[in-house]
């Protein structure tokens, strides 16, 4: 279900600015930043919103509704021939799109505290899977195709969303209300660092902007000094993280041991060291660069969402993680919003010498905010 949602969430996400030209006549570029800026402020409301529900109805009780409002509205987009009309019917659809995001929330609450790290890692490797998936089959459409046939594909991932989860709501086979990871913790055992939630989202909005900064323009910067040149080429260094991910995970299970949230520490220090490769306009450099990132950035960002999970409890993982979403897509926005306007001023190569403060700011957070989180007697007795 999940593959399926961000496969037909990412379609369009390269392509907005041909979009809009072949299917409005829009050329502005600055009325496609300001409808990315919309969509990223939809979700940002929408999943708080959706996990604030969800304390009332079961999240895929909630899905069949939503996801069934969300394929009629990618319906009516595609039908549309008013600017306007798009504008309005598509941001309400990602309204109801945004869901689909209660799914990674009821999965880590319907499994053991011990699968977290293995399960968490594998939705990070699909959603890289399904971001990379769904920018190709959107460019094959936006090339060959009416680029309105994309809401078409959109609405057929809706409705295949909504099917799934009647089906495991009527199947026998599944206990949907079955909640595993629910655990009696003594409050003495467990200490929780005051104001956790808004503490871990500042910082992992640091983390997000500063990762989300360096993608718009890498391929540019990348066609600035390198001698391949080809689109093929500079897209396949962009993707050399997501592939490094892949590898990551496989080697993540393989492991018979799994360190839960530790090692973030180690994981920021070697994304600098990858920041610092990239920024240097030499082909080895870059490439060196972005596989260390890669792997740094994945176990980052998986370690941070085991954290969030430790602190938080079954009862309240889907509103805690909607408030933690809340500040990274917040991140995403300023960095959308600021990329821009950084490089047409100071180049290409300044995008990574921000993103570098930037994760030095986040490691010096994390490191005097958790420093101190232990989650119970019983594990440090083992360490």
């Amino acid at each position: 279900m999940t593959l399926v949602a961000v496969v037909s969430d990412y379609l369009l996400h390269p392509f907005y600015p041909q979009f809009f030209e072949l299917r409005f006549g829009v050329k502005d570029p600055e009325m496609v930043g300001y409808y990315f800026a919309a969509i990223c402020f939809m979700v940002m409301i929408a999943f708080p919103f959706w996990a604030y529900v969800s304390k009332k109805v079961s999240e895929l009780n909630i899905l069949v509704y939503t996801q069934f409002v969300a394929g009629i509205l990618a319906l009516y987009c595609f039908y549309t021939s008013s600017y306007i009309t798009f504008w309005i019917v598509s941001l309400v659809m990602i309204l109801f799109k945004g869901s689909y995001l209660l799914v990674y929330p009821y999965i880590l609450k319907i499994i053991t505290k011990e699968e977290h790290p293995k399960t968490i890692g594998l939705l990070s490797v699909v959603v890289h899977l399904g971001g990379i998936l769904g920018a190709v089959i959107g460019g094959l459409i936006v090339d060959l195709i009416d680029p309105r046939n994309i809401f078409l594909i959109m609405a057929a991932g809706d409705f295949i969303q909504m099917a799934m989860s009647g089906y495991l709501l009527k199947s026998d086979k599944y206990a949907t209300g079955l909640i595993v990871s629910d655990e009696v913790v003594n409050s003495e055992e467990k200490f929780i660092p005051k104001g956790f939630i808004l503490k871990l989202g500042l910082i992992t909005l640091i983390l997000y902007f500063s990762d989300f900064l360096i993608r718009p323009f890498f391929s540019l910067y990348w066609e600035s000094f390198s001698a391949y040149k080809t689109k093929f080429i500079s897209g396949t260094v962009y993707a050399i993280p997501g592939f490094v991910a892949l590898v990551t995970l496989w080697i993540n299970n393989k492991r018979k041991t799994q360190d839960g949230y530790k090692g973030i520490i180690n994981a920021l220090c070697i994304a600098l060291i990858g920041l610092f490769l990239q920024g240097i306009p030499s082909d080895a450099f870059v490439v060196i660069g972005r596989i260390v990132y890669g792997w740094a950035i994945f176990q980052g960002v998986v370690k941070f969402d085991i954290l969030l999970f430790e602190l938080s409890t079954p009862d309240s993982y889907a509103l805690d993680y909607s408030k933690i979403h809340f500040f990274q897509n917040l991140g995403v926005l300023l960095a959308s919003l600021s990329v821009g306007v950084v490089v047409e001023k100071y180049g290409l190569q300044i995008p990574f010498s921000i993103a570098l403060g930037g994760f030095i700011l986040t490691l010096v957070l994390y490191f005097f905010v958790f420093k101190s989180v232990r989650i119970t007697h019983k594990e440090l007795a083992k360490t």
